[in-house]
């Protein structure tokens, strides 16, 4: 076998940090996994892995990018409004009864980016209202979910583009070790040390009990209200079926659930947007009463306002999370394209649909209690990315009392 760029002995604690720290996965509980062709050897890993762990099935689907690409080349147009709802409704059949999910991402991001806007929104739009039974299990963490990275080719030339093919894999892999502790010399024991300073940072947040958080620096003029009864997460969290997993690998975000309709001001992002295989750049959007009602992008533009009007919750946003300028991520200073790593280099916001988990009693909150103390509803949640070193936020109290929460993207 000729030789791989990416250091296998990694990818095996790769694979071990998936199943025992991103899933936490128990004997007897079967695993529903997706991921690109191109990540083969990372899902045999944590095939293995899962099995060792004492997995009781392992259910694998594969996504191909030239197959992605023949639909948008040879497709009958009526073909871009339809997607396969009896799959997503065997997949939520499957969350509903205990099946653990984990998605592998490492698909080239820009794959769609010279496809029909108008043909990737409408098939975005299909996707999302058939996944929505699948989606809401894993947005209300009914069971224990993660996000893994492996470093594709297509997207490791992405990234490093002057590289060639393997010198850019080689280059992304480490990148993606460093980035989810796997480069240290124990990383599930790194993990927990991490999850642990997270831990403290969402407590403080969830007891201060902000009516609302104030983003100002150059763009931004932002004011996003909390939803009542909220509570910050981040890190390791414990799902509705008991399982304590870490969604995201890697992480370094503690976010909430805002309030829907009391979110006013106006906020251009910090970093590209890589939506479904189209970069989105230099947004700017303004928001009255929670809603966005003006919307501008130097690139993207069509595809962000078709996703944003998927539904009536796609102009209001779900999620806001804090993240320090100074994240790992950041410090690497690589622009990845990829939202799993982007979203963790800075502050962001989430259009679309919140996570119910993100309450005081987010155990047990019924989807009507979320919407009446103001969280969002949507088919999609689309994060970007609003932090800097030049973003200062504070925290309004309930009283009207003001308290520094970031200083130039730092923790205050």
């Amino acid at each position: 076998m000729p030789s791989s760029p990416i250091d296998q002995q990694k990818l095996d604690k790769l694979a071990e940090v998936a199943i025992r720290v991103g899933l936490g996965l128990k004997p007897g509980q079967d695993l529903y996994m997706t991921a690109p062709t191109s990540a083969l050897p990372l899902a045999r890993r944590i095939t293995a892995e899962a099995y060792k762990a004492g997995a009781g099935l392992v259910t694998t689907i594969f996504s191909d990018e030239e197959m992605t690409l023949a639909r948008y080349r040879h497709s009958a147009d009526e073909g871009f409004d339809r997607a396969a709802d009896w799959l997503y409704e065997g997949v939520a059949k499957a969350f509903g009864q205990n099946t653990a999910r984990l998605a592998i991402a490492g698909d080239n991001p820009m794959l769609l980016a010279a496809e029909d806007p108008e043909k990737v929104g409408r098939a975005n739009r299909a996707m999302s209202r058939a996944n929505k039974p699948a989606m809401e299990k894993i947005t209300n963490f009914d069971t224990n979910w993660t996000i893994v990275p492996y470093p594709g080719a297509s997207w490791a030339k992405q990234v490093f583009p002057d590289d060639a093919e393997d010198v850019a894999v080689g280059k992304l892999a480490e990148a993606i070790f460093a980035a989810t502790r796997i480069s240290t010399p124990d990383p599930v024991a790194a993990w927990a040390a991490h999850n642990a300073r997270l831990l403290e940072r969402q407590t403080w947040l969830t007891g201060r009990n902000f009516h609302a958080l104030k983003y100002s620096g150059p763009g931004t003029d932002l004011t996003i209200g909390l939803a009542e009864g909220h509570a910050w997460k981040g890190g390791a969290g414990r799902s509705r079926n008991g399982i304590v997993c870490n969604p995201n690998i890697p992480t370094e975000e503690v976010f909430t659930t805002p309030h829907r309709l009391r979110v006013d001001g106006t906020v251009r992002s910090t970093k590209p947007l890589s939506h479904n295989g189209t970069l989105i750049d230099n947004i700017e959007v303004r928001f009255e009463a929670g809603r966005i009602v003006e919307a501008k992008a130097s690139r993207g533009l069509d595809v962000l306002v078709k996703a944003m009007d998927t539904d009536e919750g796609g102009r209001r946003i779900g999620e806001v999370a804090l993240v320090p300028h100074s994240s790992p991520i950041s410090a690497s200073g690589i622009l990845f394209f990829n939202t799993l790593f982007d979203e963790n280099a800075a502050s962001h916001i989430a259009l679309g649909q919140c996570y119910s988990k993100c309450f005081v009693d987010g155990d047990t909150i019924t989807p009507d209690q979320v919407a009446e103390r103001g969280g969002n509803k949507s088919f999609i949640h689309i994060d970007w990315m609003i932090g800097s070193a030049q973003i200062d936020v504070d925290g309004i109290g309930q009283d009207g009392s003001v308290t520094p929460v970031m200083r130039q993207g730092e923790w205050a």
